[in-house]
């Protein structure tokens, strides 16, 4: 398997989180991390159950990744998450030093690489798009919905 047929066979798991999240109202963004070929931690966003607006679902992802690999750095992971990350969670993706980071839709509102294009860690690799167009889908019609 090619590595974009992989790129987007962990995308549709992380969308697969992204729903899970719409359905429990929260704002739909999934994220999947996988090392060595294997996912050892799904998340979504968490910030209204848990009302702590550091829940997203990137730093649920990165806990869950740290904790199943027994260390804080993800130098042999790649993050998937349909949403492109905010600061916060740059930062935190720059601190446990992640080899590959795979995001679907670009956030023109809040997106890293408008307001801190410079807070990954310099080796990790990015890829953007992978199925942008569904990830993107489901933000907006959740939105929609709530308007």
């Amino acid at each position: 398997m090619s590595t974009e047929e992989q790129d987007i066979r962990f995308m549709k798991m992380a969308l697969e989180e992204a729903r899970a999240a719409a359905s429990e109202g929260e704002i739909p963004v999934g994220a999947v991390v996988v090392c060595q070929g294997m996912v050892i931690a799904r998340a979504h966003n968490l910030t209204e159950t848990l009302t702590d607006v550091t829940a997203h679902a990137e730093m649920q992802a990165i806990t869950a990744a740290a904790s199943y690999l027994g260390g804080k750095y993800l130098d042999q992971c790649t993050l998937y998450v349909t949403l492109e990350p905010c600061t916060m969670c740059a930062g935190a993706i720059g601190w446990s030093q992640l080899k590959r980071l795979v995001y679907g839709a670009s956030d023109d509102k809040r997106g890293y690489t408008l307001f801190a294009p410079g807070a990954l860690h310099p080796k990790t690799e990015v890829v953007s798009g992978i199925l942008a167009d569904e990830c993107g889908r489901i933000v907006q019609e959740f939105f929609r919905k709530r308007r």
